[in-house]
């Protein structure tokens, strides 16, 4: 490697930091939850769906960091700008319900985890609620009060602790490891139908949506420019942090599912999961696994919770400053008012989540989060294969039949699951 190339000259934070972000801000309840539940239901058989969830969302999040250092715009920018007023309404829709989802689900999570860590609580449910608010107002604290280099910092380290733990668990329950290759490797959906209605669709569905998060994949665009990253000569740069990011994200939902799949969760109660979780690997792999585990599934809960209060207020307010154009308004502020206002709205209102059943609301949040894989891709085909706009920078063929795949995908599978899963919130 040259001497004066940019990975040389630059800190290892500055060249994998928003890529960092990213998998801490996706690897949280959805690949923890939701990779529990489903490794428990399905078994190792869908570790496929979380490796091509991890490669869809690489794809999609290089596809929008090369469309933002090509154009100067932010996806979102682009897209309101371009693809007309059904982008507009269209987005804050989703963008607001989206945000009661997965502010529910993380909420939720964190007080599901932190009960698990300390049960001083005899009611799983009540104890799911204290702790689920308190981490949610601890965390709104640290980002009004922390600056970005604090945040990433802090992202880093939950990462890196969770990362090694929870890997590390996996591998000390000792999984049928020819198995594990065949899920791997050869895709297939198992039926599971504890009502007589099958659900294995659902939940495939699910793992491939909670991997690697959701609409917070749009972030990296905001976290690449604090790293000054600006123009296309960084496009090879954000491909190397993206690649390491969803890779390391792959193997721990992958974990998770193995973890998952070597204990029995289905007469447990949905509220103690994490404890659940922690006491059967207590059995296989003895109370430090039990402690490794317990304390890699808190740091990936928090930092999660973390990464989405940070970035959503971004995209509120990159949408106004869009959509009301005025002096001053080139940049996203952090200290405005939408900013800190969203901020202070996606940490409280969400808190209603906690009077929902904990398996039901992490199964809603992804299955809904899933389909912002389509909407990117749709957005990507139509803005990234157009020469004028992306000169030799556009679409490959690859990156275009991928993205068709995905349209298709859920056009066909996505949108029936979707459907379901909002029934089943609401039936229960």
């Amino acid at each position: 490697m040259p001497a004066d190339s940019p990975i040389a000259r630059r800190a290892w934070i500055a060249v994998i930091g928003p890529g960092i972000l990213i998998a801490a801000t996706g690897v949280g309840a959805g690949d923890l939850a939701t990779g529990a539940f489903a490794g428990s239901k399905l078994g190792v058989a869908v570790l496929w769906a979380v490796a091509l969830g991890a490669g869809i969302k690489f794809v999609l999040t290089e596809g929008l960091a090369r469309w933002q250092l090509v154009t100067g715009e932010t996806l979102l920018e682009g897209a309101i700008r371009r693809l007309g007023p059904i982008a507009r309404y269209f987005f804050i829709t989703y963008f607001l319900v989206w945000s009661f989802s997965v502010g529910s689900s993380l909420i939720s999570a964190c007080g599901v985890a932190a009960h698990a860590l300390f049960p001083v609580f005899d009611d799983p449910v009540r104890a799911k609620m204290i702790w689920g608010a308190l981490h949610s107002l601890v965390a709104l604290g640290l980002v009004l009060a922390g600056s970005f280099r604090l945040f990433e910092w802090t992202m880093s380290l939950c990462i890196g602790l969770m990362f090694l733990l929870v890997v590390l668990t996996a591998v000390l329950i000792g999984p049928d490891w020819p198995a594990v290759l065949q899920g791997l490797f050869v895709p297939r959906i198992p039926a599971y139908a504890p009502a007589g209605v099958d659900e294995g669709a659902t939940w495939t569905l699910a793992l491939m949506g909670g991997v690697g998060g959701t609409l917070t994949v749009l972030s990296y665009g905001y976290w690449i420019r604090e790293e000054g990253r600006a123009d296309a000569g960084a496009i090879r740069l954000c491909r190397i942090d993206l690649g390491v990011a969803y890779a390391a994200t792959a193997l721990f939902g992958m974990s998770m599912v193995i973890i998952a799949s070597a204990i029995d969760l289905e007469r447990q109660p949905s509220a103690q999961l994490v404890v659940s979780l922690g006491d059967q690997l207590g059995g296989v792999a003895g109370p430090a696994g039990r402690l490794l585990f317990l304390v890699g599934a808190w740091a990936a809960m928090f930092s999660s919770m973390l990464g989405v209060w940070q970035s959503t207020p971004y995209l509120f307010a990159d949408y106004l400053r869009i959509t009301r154009p005025g002096p001053g308004r080139d940049r996203v502020d952090i200290r405005s008012t939408p900013y800190r206002a969203y901020l202070v709205g996606i940490a409280t209102i969400p808190m209603v989540g906690l009077f929902y059943n904990f398996e039901l609301v992490q199964k809603l949040n992804a299955v809904y989060g899933a389909l912002v894989m389509p909407m990117l891709a749709l957005t990507l085909f139509l803005l990234n294969r157009k020469p004028g706009w992306m000169g030799v920078h556009r679409n490959r063929p690859l990156t275009t039949l991928i993205l068709i795949g995905t349209l298709l995908f859920f056009a066909f599978i996505g949108m029936p699951e979707l459907a379901g899963a909002i029934k089943g919130l609401f039936g229960s």
